[in-house]
């Protein structure tokens, strides 16, 4: 397999240096609890928005505490369109709070600065574009604040992959290279509830019972909780390589019709175990829910499956995507900075995966993309295509209760779309 070139655009280092005289807007606002933010943009990217720590370093010490932005991925028709033209990175510096109040945005800008970025041969080696301060003001006999950056880029090839179908319609999976489309997966999906003991063997319902709750135990209300969904990945040769199992069913809190945080749905990733297709073991678990808030969202939390059992995992994503545009499904621990996943004990370095998720109620054939440091073999890939049809097929799952389901993604038949 052959990756696609991608290159990550890093933004970091960031902090920021008041002259006596300003005073930070708003009120409330303190400079020991970091009263600026900054914006970033680049043309034709989405902006990005950053904390801004005040610094007490001398002249033109690096500062003694920074942050990060979340960075830009350009991917290769990004830097085919880029090509020899230089961009501009415009950073805008604000103080007060971050957020919009009142429909109006709550901070006052306190000045903006200017990264000319050239990306030639970006793919293929790091480049750093600047690593200093720069002055905010434009009259050269007034103090003015100070930011200090750092602009680079670095190569960050991924493999890139697509369903060719909704994950529910049992679709083949394509990897993209450019124009070319090269079949290299195919999925079966099944929605019986039977579906795990007829698919999997029945060494893996024995060796794992600490993972898998017996769906026969379960009290049957019709309409009221999906489980029992399944996705098997299979390579070429049709040998199954990973898998998606529900392990706890999606059902709604009580006097609700929500899938709440509380009480999520939960998905099994599985391998193989060694060289076996008798034998599986699970690589991660996936909790996904139904946020309640002023925006309607898919919440979720996915941890690496460790050999000290099921309360031992290591969270390494957790976000939440809006229900109705969609988004994207993330392991990335450059934007997991400042979250209380940064601190934990997460083996994630950098970007992991990417996949896309269209709204509720839209066809969805996700884009996954994969970092080349986390691919030995197709295997490995196929282990990310299962989360990905496992997180886009939540959407359904968590789909509010008295809404139906196309029928693909039921085995009660009275819970589904004529």
């Amino acid at each position: 397999m052959d990756p696609c070139p991608f290159v990550r655009l890093i933004i970091e280092s960031l902090a920021l240096k008041l002259p006596q005289a300003t005073k930070p807007a708003g009120s409330g606002i303190h400079p020991s609890t970091t009263p600026c933010f900054c914006k970033l943009k680049i043309k034709n990217f989405p902006s990005q928005t950053a904390l801004l720590p005040l610094s007490t370093s001398s002249n033109d010490s690096p500062p003694d505490s920074s942050t990060s932005a979340a960075g830009f991925d350009l991917d290769a028709a990004s830097l085919r369109r880029l090509s020899g033209k230089p961009i501009m990175l415009t950073v805008s510096v604000y103080t007060g709070r971050m957020g919009r109040t009142c429909g109006f945005s709550s901070g006052k800008l306190l000045g903006r600065v200017r990264v000319s970025i050239l990306l030639e041969g970006a793919e293929f080696r790091p480049i750093v574009f600047r690593n200093g301060w720069m002055k905010l003001g434009s009259e050269p006999c007034r103090p003015s604040a100070r930011l200090h950056l750092a602009v680079r880029a670095e190569p960050d090839p991924r493999f890139v992959f697509q369903f060719g179908g909704e994950p529910e319609c049992s679709p083949v999976v394509f990897q993209i290279q450019g124009n070319i489309r090269q079949p290299v997966f195919s999925c079966k999906f099944s929605a019986d509830r039977n579906s795990r003991s007829r698919s999997l063997p029945s060494e893996f319902q024995n060796n794992n019972r600490g993972w898998i709750r017996t769906l026969s135990g379960d009290k049957e209300r019709p309409g009221r909780e999906r489980k029992g969904w399944m996705i098997m990945i299979y390579d070429l040769s049709g040998s199954p390589v990973a898998a998606a199992s529900m392990i706890t069913p999606f059902v709604p809190s009580p006097g609700t019709d929500r899938v709440s945080r509380s009480n999520p749905g939960a998905w099994l990733i599985l391998r193989p175990d060694g060289f076996s297709v008798s034998s599986w073991k699970p690589w991660g678990r996936l909790e996904v829910w139904r946020e309640r808030g002023p925006i309607d969202g898919l919440g979720y939390k996915f941890e690496l499956v460790t050999d000290n059992g099921p309360n031992c995992g290591i969270p390494i994503a957790e976000a939440t995507i809006g229900v109705k545009k969609g988004g994207q499904f993330c392991i990335d621990s450059r934007v997991m900075k400042g979250s209380t996943l940064s601190r934990s004990r997460s083996p994630v370095k950098g970007f992991v995966m990417g996949s896309t998720m269209e709204g509720e109620g839209k066809v969805s054939k996700p884009m996954v993309q994969v970092g080349v440091q986390h691919v030995t073999c197709m295997a490995d890939a196929a282990l990310f295509i299962a989360l990905s049809a496992a997180i886009d097929l939540s959407m359904d799952a968590c789909r509010i209760f008295s809404h139906k389901l196309r029928k693909e993604l039921c085995h009660d038949q009275q819970d589904f779309l004529s």
